[in-house]
């Protein structure tokens, strides 16, 4: 074994791309003939690094360009923050440090419908305003009011996580000893746990984009194992004899029940889920088990 691979299935909002004017549009992805709202693995990275705590100790420099700050005292064998990766061109030389682990975007289960929101800054002039004696009506731009509109989505998304284990806790570009093993397993299952309780904060507003659904386990293939059997079309949660077969190699899956699928009776006579919350923590115990804590 020498991977972590989890699919997952989460009710969440898109990030933004750029945007026109004052008008904010969603980022999405063209496949099959439609248009799906995603949310980039970048942004799902970061939301992770930051939530799991591993960004806590994140260093970074300005010279040219913003980068991590990395050296012999400063690696990924003691700086938790570059286990996500670093490309450093500070000094004489460059250092590359692949991620240890690997997101996929997390695209929409079903086609995008635009919902577009409208609002305005409507209090913030008006009490400017009144504060300097304008008349809101006939001086409206010089109060500052501006009237903005944004896409908006949130639905179910699937993507997935990989976390190659033979990678965690060491940095190869310098000759420092590797992470002990209870630093790797507390890396892998900190990561783990933000996935479990991932929330995300877009335009000032709370997301809860926990699972709903998990599929994975420990994996002797670094690969996202389960990305081509996950599928929803509607609310019904496809069940195939691939993914079946799949999950009987040593997987297992967790699902949240609350009415998220029309099918969560079959899901539980075919696929016998765990609760979330059980799934996460055997996975846990299971990377503790391979690190031997």
């Amino acid at each position: 074994m020498k991977a972590v691979t989890i699919t997952v299935i989460a009710k969440m909002t898109s990030n933004y791309s750029e945007g026109l004017g004052n008008i904010g549009a969603v980022q999405k992805v063209y496949k099959k003939g439609q248009v799906y709202a995603m949310r980039s693995r970048e942004s799902l990275k970061n939301a992770i690094m930051v939530q799991s705590g591993m960004y806590d100790d994140l260093q970074t420099s300005v010279d040219g360009a913003t980068q991590k700050m990395v050296s012999d005292e400063i690696n990924a064998s003691n700086n938790r923050a570059l286990e996500g990766g670093y490309m450093n061109t500070q000094g004489k030389s460059t250092y590359i440090r692949k991620s240890s682990f690997y997101l996929t975007d997390a695209i929409a289960c079903n086609s995008f419908v635009n919902e577009t929101r409208f609002h305005n800054n409507l209090y913030l002039a008006t009490n400017y305003a009144n504060a300097n004696g304008i008349n809101l009506q006939d001086k409206a731009k010089e109060s500052g009011l501006m009237p903005y509109q944004y896409e908006y989505d949130k639905s179910e998304k699937i993507y997935s996580l990989t976390i190659d284990l033979d990678m965690i806790g060491k940095d190869e570009n310098f000759e420092t000893e590797e992470a002990s093993s209870q630093e790797k397993a507390d890396r892998v299952n900190s990561i783990l746990q933000a996935v479990q309780n991932l929330s995300l904060v877009v335009r000032g507003n709370l997301d809860n984009a926990e699972p709903i659904f998990v599929i994975g386990g420990l994996s002797d293939r670094k690969t996202h194992y389960f990305e081509n059997v996950v599928s929803v079309k509607g609310s019904r949660f496809h069940i195939t004899p691939d993914l079946k077969s799949k999950l009987a190699e040593g997987f297992s899956c967790g699902l949240l029940q609350g009415d998220n699928f029309n099918n969560e009776e079959e899901m539980v006579k075919e696929l016998n889920p765990l609760s979330v919350k059980e799934f996460f923590g055997n996975l846990k115990q299971e990377v503790c088990k391979y690190y031997g804590v």
